[in-house]
Order: C-alpha cells, then sequence, then structure tokens
C-alpha cells in the first residue's frame, strides 16, 4: 500500500498549523508558502517540489485569485497520480473552472472548504464540507480526518463553496448580535459574569458565543479569524446569492466599516469596537 504523503501549499494561521499536524503523523512531505518562513520548521521548498515530494496537495491560500496563480504554475508538474484539496475559500465558479483545469492534467480534484479557526485546527476540529465524486471523498477522509472532526460530503465543488460561505454568514450575523447584547447589558452596568451565565441558560447560546467569550472579556483581538477574511467571505457570499439577503447586507456594511476603522486584521470580533466609539 502506498504511504500517504501531503503537501501543504500555503503557511499562513490555518495552513501552517495543518502542516505541522500533518507533520505529527509523518505525513508532510513538502510544504510551500509565497513568502518563505524560516521560522518554521516544514520542509519547504518550491511548487515543483511540493508535486514531485507529495500525491496530496492540500491549499489554504487567501482567495480565488490567489488559487488561480498557483495553480498556473502548479499544473505543469500534476499527472495522474495526483490529487488537489483545495481549501481556500472562493466562489462556486472558481471551484468549477479549478476542478476542470486540474482534471485536464489527468489528476484529480476535492473541494475542501472548512470551518473552524485557530483554535479548531490547533485541535483538530476543522469541519470540512466536500466537494467531488463520492469515491473520491471516501478515498480522501481518512486523510482529512486527521486535521478535522467532521467531514460532509456536499455534492459538486460549487456545492461545497456554498454552504462554507452559508455557515460563515451565520458566523457574521451570530457575531454582530453577540457584540450588540453584551454592549447593551455594559450599559445597564451589568457585569460580564451576569451576561455569559444568563447566556448560557438561554437558547440562544451558541459556540461561537463559547469561542470568543474570553476575547469579549479581556477585549483581546488578535486574530484567530480576520475582519478582512471575513468581509472577503460576505463578498463571495453576496456574489453567490441568487436573491437579496437583508442581513448579509447590513453585515457587508459592518465589516466594511470596520476594516475602514482599521481592523482588518484583528479578529472580527473586533466590531465591538464600533460600538463603544
Amino acid at each position: 500500500m502506498q504511504e500517504t504523503k501531503v503537501a501543504v501549499i500555503g503557511l499562513g494561521i490555518i495552513g501552517s498549523i495543518w502542516a505541522a499536524n500533518y507533520a505529527s503523523e509523518d505525513m508532510l512531505a513538502a510544504s510551500w508558502n509565497r513568502t518563505p518562513k524560516p521560522d518554521l520548521d516544514l520542509k519547504q521548498t518550491d511548487l515543483a517540489g511540493c508535486a514531485k515530494a507529495a500525491q496530496h496537495l492540500q491549499i489554504c491560500l487567501y482567495d480565488a485569485d490567489s488559487v488561480r496563480e498557483v495553480l498556473k504554475q502548479l499544473l505543469p508538474h500534476l499527472n495522474a497520480g495526483h490529487v488537489v484539496i483545495q481549501s481556500s475559500t472562493i466562489d462556486g465558479e472558481s471551484a468549477t473552472e479549478f476542478s476542470k483545469l486540474v482534471h485536464n492534467t489527468g489528476a484529480r480534484y476535492l473541494e475542501a472548504p472548512f470551518t473552524g479557526s485557530k483554535p479548531a485546527a490547533e485541535q483538530r476540529q476543522t469541519v470540512f464540507f466536500l466537494g467531488g465524486s463520492p469515491a473520491l471523498v471516501t478515498e480522501i477522509e481518512p486523510l482529512l480526518a486527521k486535521l478535522s472532526s467532521k467531514r460532509f460530503h456536499i455534492g459538486t465543488p460549487h456545492q461545497a463553496t456554498a454552504v462554507k460561505l452559508a455557515m460563515n454568514l451565520q458566523i457574521a450575523s451570530i457575531s454582530q448580535a453577540l457584540c450588540e447584547a453584551i454592549t447593551l447589558t455594559r450599559s445597564a452596568d451589568i457585569s460580564d459574569d451576569c451576561f455569559f451565565e444568563v447566556l448560557r441558560a438561554n437558547v440562544s447560546w451558541s459556540g461561537l458565543a463559547e469561542l470568543k467569550e474570553s476575547k469579549l472579556r479581556q477585549a483581546d483581538y488578535s486574530p484567530q479569524f480576520s475582519t478582512k477574511n471575513l468581509h472577503k467571505d460576505m463578498r463571495l457570499a453576496k456574489q453567490t446569492a441568487k436573491c437579496e439577503l437583508p442581513q448579509l447586507e447590513r453585515t457587508l456594511q459592518t465589516l466594511a466599516t470596520a476594516e475602514a476603522a482599521g481592523y482588518s486584521e484583528q479578529d472580527f470580533i473586533s466590531m465591538i469596537q464600533l460600538l463603544e466609539e
């Protein structure tokens, strides 16, 4: 049986954690980042070296344009032995385009966007939404299980991207409500201890509230997932939607205001600062 080897392409907050997780399983053959990161001992090489070293190439980049640029360089080095696992958050049209480009080389393509920010990646609690053939999903699922708690086969690459964007719309909307709610109680001189104790007993308690409680209490805006990235994803959600979504429009306005205020690189929960001004 052939040994499973992976190359991780993109060593940002999530990609670097995934590469380290694969390395701990002795599965990491190579990694690549646009700007080399010498502080990370992750077998960094160029894209040709990634394709030579590994049959599984997992891409985790910023947007469709960055994926397109990487594929332009990577495609000449692909063959029937490769599987491209595309985990960047992109739009459905781009996912369909990339799938065709990869298949034209003889390689296979799996769309694999995910939810779960830095803590989830560190705890291997990422959730993947998979778009591709059932046979390929079955083949690749044991590999992605090294990084994740759940994997859902959604359907086509286009459909997988739509589910990812829908989940991020939920996250953005719940975050706005959470920020407004705690701002309201603080204005009534109610302690954060009381607010979160009551919230835990309410049907509106969520995994998002649990994740962001300590950051809100401490005004800690170090990025688990940045305002810039969430704003980009909401623009993709608007591009994907076939009807007007009022909550999405309000969310886009809030995130644009947060970026204009200088919170682009901060965690998206930093949007609460807009209510405090």
